[in-house]
């Protein structure tokens, strides 16, 4: 018989066995000490939480109701420790030689022009969205297919929400190495904005 605690993790309700709790926090507060220099940390912590979220809410069956060791272990180990960061680097060898990530297709809201569907294609197979448009346009002028097409998709293809779906988008994995050089790009991105 083990005792199980309660907890919100990304927004969602999870029952986690006591000894997986103990170690789910105190692997996110060695996250935040490793994160506590960086101006975006609070983002990138809650994004890591984000994606930890969704790892366990896979592991979570009409059977098995409540996240144990197990499965912390495995969202740590597909996420990276901060040991595995090196901003001196780059990414390290684990990184490097590591599986490629999940890649799906997603609208890209980010880079849109009219509804993401082109942008989305574009970082999907990692060319230009502009020869995505061309092509669209092309369709559209030899007979209007490329409008039925694009609306097809634009309901077809979810919306790359979260940071998580945005870099399986371009298919890179979702660990924290890519997180927070995600967040920091688009932190960067505001500042930058906000400048002119």
């Amino acid at each position: 018989m083990k005792i199980t605690v309660s907890i919100n993790l990304g927004g969602y309700s999870f029952h986690i066995d006591e000894d997986a709790y103990a170690e789910l926090k105190m692997y996110l507060r060695n996250l935040e000490l490793h994160f506590a220099g960086e101006e975006s940390s609070s983002e990138i912590l809650s994004d890591i939480e984000t994606r930890m979220a969704e790892l366990f809410r896979t592991r979570i069956t009409t059977y098995k109701q409540v996240i144990n060791i197990d499965d912390v272990r495995m969202g740590i180990s597909v996420l990276g420790t901060p040991e595995d960061i090196s901003d001196n680097s780059g990414p390290s060898a684990r990184d490097k030689f590591s599986t490629p990530g999940y890649h799906r297709m997603y609208r890209d809201p980010d880079n849109r022009v009219i509804g993401g569907v082109c942008s989305g294609i574009g970082a999907y197979w990692d060319i230009d969205p502009v020869i995505v448009r061309i092509l669209f346009i092309a369709l559209i002028l030899a007979g209007g297919l490329g409008v039925l097409v694009y609306l097809i998709l634009y309901i077809v293809i979810p919306e790359a929400k979260t940071t998580a779906q945005k870099i399986e988008m371009k298919g890179n994995p979702v660990n924290i190495h890519n997180i927070k050089d995600f967040v920091k790009k688009e932190f960067d991105a505001v500042r930058k904005n906000m400048k002119l």
